[in-house]
């Protein structure tokens, strides 16, 4: 309950600061830069899911970094201070690898479909071939 008033605080304090309209730039700015980091790593994200209907393997850059990145987009939206702040320190790359190993955070497994090689036809879970010759 205390973190909007902390953000409007910051927003007061930069406007008397420099001036109204700085302020208001600001706000516009990172709104704008939020949207354009939302929208990037969206498409990103959809072109790694359709190489994974690919057959191709699904990392944890999808579950850590693109989602990371869609959280920084999203604080940058809010208006304030400390959420850009914040923001920029999920955008860093090193920065929030080593705050999510800090804060404890299990490294997810890289995730691949089983794949039949022989109709070509992706098979997700686990399954067992029986053969006619086995069922007479």
């Amino acid at each position: 309950m205390l973190l909007p008033w902390l953000e409007l605080f910051t927003l007061i304090q930069l406007g008397i600061e420099t001036s109204a309209l700085t302020a208001i730039f600001y706000v516009l700015a990172t709104l704008t830069l939020g949207v354009l980091v939302l929208r990037r790593q969206g498409m990103q994200m959809i072109g790694r899911l359709q190489g994974v209907q690919q057959g191709k393997v699904l990392g944890s850059e999808l579950l850590v970094d693109d989602m990371a990145m869609g959280l920084a987009g999203v604080l940058l939206m809010f208006p304030g201070m400390i959420s850009d702040f914040a923001a920029v320190v999920v955008i860093i790359g090193p920065l929030r690898r080593r705050l999510a190993k800090a804060l404890g955070g299990q490294q997810p497994q890289p995730y691949a479909p089983k794949r039949d090689f022989e109709s070509d036809v992706t098979i997700e879970g686990q399954f067992t071939r029986i053969d006619e010759e086995d069922s007479k």
